[in-house]
């Protein structure tokens, strides 16, 4: 008998059967058969399945067994109709010869009752490769003859179906193959298997779910994203993929993390400017791998730039200023010399701003400033352009009251050192002396030096003597003469035109005196015509309103001119006596040697005293004012 066999449930299975004994045995009143279930032997009370000398046989088989074999013949296939599930197990075979004559049999036939078809499944599917499918329906009931059907074949790329038939240790097999190339998209989708017997109500279907094997065939990550320094990000990464892939998240060459699953999230917190860039999740499993990337974008003020120590160069050379930052977006550089645009604006980390043959003029505070959306940050510099003394326009000598002053300035760096030179005399002067006032003074890089002349006989008159002085000036880039040109003071001309102005009104109020007097002296000595050149009769009163008119004038004009001067320490002198003071003197003579300078009255016309006719002029004349 076959090992194996099967049969649908409802339907019907025929076992075949053969059977021997020895030759030299005779049955006794014929061949008996008895058909067992699970057990072949008798005392261990098995159920019985066919028994050929009566019909008693175990309930569950009663009306479904039936001989079909001659056992005379040594044939004993046996047919079991309107099997159920419980009629699986294993049939055993006895034949009884008569007397003791009874044969056991350890051979069985295992009978599988099958609610549904059967599928051959490989232990593997794999995407991309091609997959046969056999559905199994078993063609062992006579009366019955099964047909199979493939279902939801429909979204399958070009199915391909054949038949076979097998038959095989006396068992039949009805089985269908299904070929065809699986993809991805078809993991988890459901193939079915009909078997329908004709004539019969009978249907059975058996479905599948397809596990295709593939390697990982989308990755998802976030899109690039922009966020601010210091805050926080999650990374997502979902992957599709059979069996279930490693995903790990990298930055650069460096694992960051790892996990098997179907997705993955990656966190990152308190973020800086180093952890910009490219993030990539991979997925991989034994059939393959995939990745993914995505950019993480740090935005950040403007870092403080970097720029050149401050620099000392020579004027004639060129250098070039660098200024780096970073920041993100890019920012604006800017370069500003002292708080003043130069250059150009650069959108970029990068700026480099060329001083080409440079002057006196670039030297300053030169500023780099670093702006974006975020902030900005600045860094400083100072260029020091040494260069050559200069001389500047303000360099002369003027006519001063004391004498003549020379004023000498020049500019440079280092500073220049000023000497002056006196060429009528082979004079060097560089410091004060009992003859030569001498005063210098340096502003940053601005050198100022003064001399003033005393001795007006010996370097100038109102005639317009010359007065020959010679200002040098130097340092370590160079050295430079000019001779200073004598000129009067504007400033000073101003206050002798003031000054001037002022005694011309002292003057008219001293004739209108004079004039008083003289008529006074007429009309109590009877000599109207006496001349005012001889000694007045009161000259102690008429010389006392003179020298206080006149010292009110000198000290209008010197405060003048020290209103005017940078150099009040040098220009400045103490007064003799106090405004208002008189002071008797006997003689013109010893008020020029008292004071130089004062405004003198010379009457050319006049009536001489002794004249007889007693004529009067009713106005007086003067010649001249000369202001000393």
């Amino acid at each position: 008998m076959p090992r194996d066999i099967s049969a649908m449930t409802n339907s019907c299975v025929v076992i075949p059967c053969t059977f021997m004994y020895p030759s030299g045995v005779r049955p006794y009143r014929g061949v008996h058969g008895i058909w067992y279930f699970g057990q072949p032997y008798p005392q261990l009370f098995p159920p019985v399945v066919f028994k050929s000398r009566t019909d008693i046989v175990h309930e569950s088989y009663k009306g479904r067994t039936k001989l079909l074999g001659d056992l005379t013949q040594k044939n004993c296939t046996l047919q079991i109709s309107n099997i159920g599930p419980e009629h699986s197990g294993r049939y055993y075979f006895r034949a009884d010869l008569g007397g003791a004559n009874m044969f056991t049999y350890p051979d069985f036939t295992e009978l599988k009752v099958l609610d549904q078809p059967s599928i051959d499944v490989p232990e593997e599917i794999v995407s991309d490769e091609s997959l046969e499918l056999t559905c199994y329906a078993p063609d062992n009931c006579p009366d019955m003859s099964p047909e199979i059907h493939w279902m939801y074949t429909d979204y399958l790329p070009e199915p391909l179906f054949t038949t076979d038939y097998v038959e095989e240790s006396n068992t039949a097999v009805l089985s269908s193959t299904l070929t065809f190339t699986p993809r991805p998209v078809h993991n988890g989708q459901l193939l079915g298997c009909r078997v329908h017997y004709p004539n019969t109500t009978f249907i059975y279907e058996r479905l599948i779910s397809l596990d295709i094997k593939y390697a990982p065939r989308s990755v998802w990550v976030n899109i690039s994203q922009e966020v601010m320094e210091g805050s926080s990000v999650v990374l997502h990464c979902e992957i599709d993929s059979n069996p279930m892939p490693r995903i790990s998240w990298h930055f650069g060459d460096e694992e960051l993390s790892s996990d098997s699953a179907f997705n993955a999230s990656l966190y990152l917190e308190d973020l800086t400017p180093v952890q910009e860039g490219v993030y990539t999740c991979v997925g991989e499993n034994d059939y393959g791998s995939m990745n993914t990337s995505m950019y993480l974008a740090i935005k950040y003020p403007p870092r403080e730039p970097w720029v050149n120590e401050s620099l000392t160069v020579q004027e004639g050379s060129s250098l070039a200023l660098h200024c780096s930052t970073q920041g993100s977006p890019a920012p604006t550089l800017t370069w500003l010399k002292d708080g003043e645009l130069v250059g150009t604006i650069t959108a970029d980390e990068l700026s480099v701003l060329e001083l080409v043959e440079v002057t006196p003029q670039a030297h300053g505070h030169y500023r780099c400033l670093a702006e974006n959306e975020y902030g900005r940050a600045s860094s400083s510099l100072n260029i020091t352009v040494e260069f050559a003394p200069i001389f500047l326009d303000d360099s002369k000598c003027t006519v001063v009251r004391e004498g003549v002053q020379c004023v000498c300035m020049a500019t440079g760096n280092p500073e220049p050192v000023i000497e002056f030179y006196l060429p009528d005399l082979n004079i060097t002067i560089n410091e004060t002396n009992g003859r030569f006032s001498y005063y210098t003074h340096t502003d940053g890089y601005t050198s100022t030096a003064v001399i003033k002349l005393r001795g007006k006989g010996e370097q100038a008159n109102n005639g317009g003597t010359a007065v020959h002085v010679h200002c040098s000036m130097s340092n370590m880039y160079g050295a430079e003469t000019i001779r200073l040109e004598l000129q009067q003071e504007k400033k000073y001309m101003m206050a002798v035109i003031v000054g001037t102005i002022g005694g011309v009104a002292v003057i008219a109020f001293i004739i209108a005196a004079v004039r008083y007097v003289g008529h006074n002296n007429k009309k109590e000595n009877g000599n109207p015509g006496q001349d005012l050149g001889s000694k007045p009769e009161n000259p102690s009163m008429f010389y006392s309103a003179v020298k206080k008119d006149k010292q009110s004038l000198r000290k209008k004009v010197l405060k003048t001119e020290l209103l005017g001067s940078k150099f009040n320490s040098i220009l400045e002198e103490s007064s003799t006596g106090e405004e208002g003071d008189s002071q008797p003197v006997s003689s013109m003579a010893s008020l020029e040697r008292q004071e130089l300078n004062y405004a003198a009255l010379s009457f050319i016309r006049g009536s001489p005293r002794g004249r007889a006719t007693g004529t009067r002029e009713d106005s007086s004349e003067y010649t001249e004012i000369k202001t000393k």
